[in-house]
């Protein structure tokens, strides 16, 4: 097997998909990279420097670090892409054509690349909403992840390349501060609770939306990955899902570990791209074909999240204190 190489690596979910892989495969077999600084959680090996935009960087990088599969992570997220459609655009379709080309052209062994919720749209049932139903996303990032979909599984049957996806609810971690995407309040909420601060949301208190912790969103990465070819019968992106909730919901969570937590809701123009979204998602598809089963409900995911992210951020502490 030859090493493995992670884009966008510094973010949220690149930054612990980065540690776990090392922690499975060795540190040596992880190639880091991202256009920014690594955070010390994964600085302790290889990192690049990597704008995915750049087809011939891409490929430099693979050849000289012997890679066979890639984790192609980096993308603008919701909020920032309706803020910057044509870098919204570019970025998400250009790094993963890039990608793609280069695991056609180089046989790489697999590719993984991220969906999302965000590819249905307004239209989509609400509830429950089902592996194959249209998709009419109403957002940037939805349409990139909607032709990012079609991308892969053109590339498969067309070229054999093994490229797997998921698409993501919204993913809470402790590890890495909210990174721009419409679910990311479900994230800050936990850092205002424990400065003793009330919080603000963008959203409605009865906005409720797909959600995942970051451990389950992990493990369902590499579940996928490591699952036999065979066993992989969707080759756009497999419906993900874990559990769902409203800001108001969330919030009796937390006050269950601190009382005195305060919320108020002051909804903006991510509130409209969370309208565009189901409330909850079938992944019947995912349970069967490759065993998927989450473990983190959201009363255990609080808890953890609010166990954790004073070790994870000492200054989170510190400023509680103060």
């Amino acid at each position: 097997m030859g090493k493995i190489l992670i884009t966008g690596a510094c973010g949220q979910l690149g930054s612990e998909l980065t540690e776990k892989l090392r922690s499975i495969y060795g540190k040596e077999e992880v190639v880091a990279t991202d256009i920014q600084d690594p955070p010390e959680s994964i600085s302790d090996g290889p990192f690049e420097y990597l704008d995915v935009m750049k087809k011939d960087a891409i490929a430099k990088v693979i050849d000289e670090h012997d890679i066979k599969e890639v984790y192609h992570l980096a993308a603008l997220l919701s909020a920032k892409a309706e803020q910057n459609i044509e870098l919204g655009w570019k970025l998400n379709m250009d790094g993963l054509l890039h990608v793609l080309n280069l695991a056609k052209e180089k046989s790489l062994d697999k590719i993984f690349w991220p969906s999302s919720i965000a590819v249905f749209g307004p239209d989509a049932p609400s509830k429950d909403t089902g592996q194959n139903v249209a998709l009419n996303p109403t957002t940037v990032y939805g349409i990139s992840k909607m032709a990012g979909e079609q991308w892969c599984s053109y590339f498969h049957e067309n070229f054999g390349v093994d490229v797997r996806s998921l698409r993501y609810p919204g993913l809470i971690g402790y590890k890495s501060l909210p990174g721009g995407g419409t679910t990311d309040y479900a994230v800050d909420i936990h850092y205002k609770a424990l400065k003793n601060e009330p919080f603000s949301c963008f959203l409605d208190k009865d906005n409720a939306l797909p959600m995942m912790y970051m451990e389950d969103a992990i493990d369902a990465t590499i579940q996928l990955m490591q699952a036999d070819e065979s066993d992989i019968e969707i080759r756009t992106s497999y419906n993900l899902s874990a559990i769902s909730f409203t800001p108001e919901e969330i919030a009796e969570a937390i006050k269950k570990h601190m009382p005195g937590f305060e919320i108020s809701y002051d909804p903006d123009y991510r509130k409209k791209i969370a309208d565009s979204w189901p409330d909850s998602i079938d992944d019947s598809p995912a349970r069967e074909q490759w065993g998927w089963n989450h473990e983190y409900d959201l009363n255990k995911m609080v808890g953890d999240m609010l166990a954790n992210i004073p070790k994870a951020n000492p200054e989170m502490l510190k400023a509680k204190e103060a």
